[in-house]
């Protein structure tokens, strides 16, 4: 069951999202939290690799970097 708070959230998501229900409304949340998440995931993941990487693997990923340069996702509109 969920708290007033929570169904007044929802409904004041459906409201400035127009979402056709409160369960689109509450879809849309969920759908943003686990993105979220994965998101959050990928990053620790991404981090731990780097802190544990050797000199070697560091410096590869460095030119791989040099090489692609800093437009790699240019004209790519969602990931």
């Amino acid at each position: 069951m969920l708290t007033p708070e929570a169904v007044a959230f929802v409904r004041g998501t459906r409201q400035r999202r127009r979402a056709d229900s409160d369960s689109a409304a509450l879809e849309m949340l969920l759908r943003e939290a686990i993105l979220e998440a994965k998101r959050q995931e990928i990053d620790a993941a991404t981090r731990e690799y780097f802190d544990t990487a050797s000199e070697e693997e560091q410096a590869e990923q460095r030119e791989w970097a040099e090489m692609v340069g800093p437009n790699i996702f240019s004209g790519v509109s969602e990931l």
